[in-house]
């Protein structure tokens, strides 16, 4: 972890100490790690929580394509899964 030594002053200091006052953080450089975050989302250099997931979902959805392709997972209806469960 790097240590970065950062003066303010003036409103950007105000807004810091209001923030862990008001106990929206813990700490000021808890306050600061989380809006390093937000402009690292906002100027799209870091991806959200749902970037991530849809990401994970297109990964294993095309494992599974490839699989199905090679016979080593099979497709079934909605019929062949009622008849195979009993839900008819």
């Amino acid at each position: 972890m790097a240590d970065i030594l950062v003066h303010l002053d003036g409103e950007v200091e105000k807004t810091l100490r209001r923030l862990v006052e008001t106990g929206f953080f813990k700490t000021k450089a808890e306050a600061v790690r989380a809006g390093i975050l937000e402009m690292g989302r906002d100027y799209y250099v870091v991806k959200s929580k749902d970037e991530l997931m849809d990401e994970l979902a297109l990964q294993k959805m095309q494992r599974m394509e490839l699989e199905i392709k090679a016979g080593k997972r099979r497709v079934y209806s909605e019929a062949e899964v009622r008849r195979r469960f009993r839900l008819e």
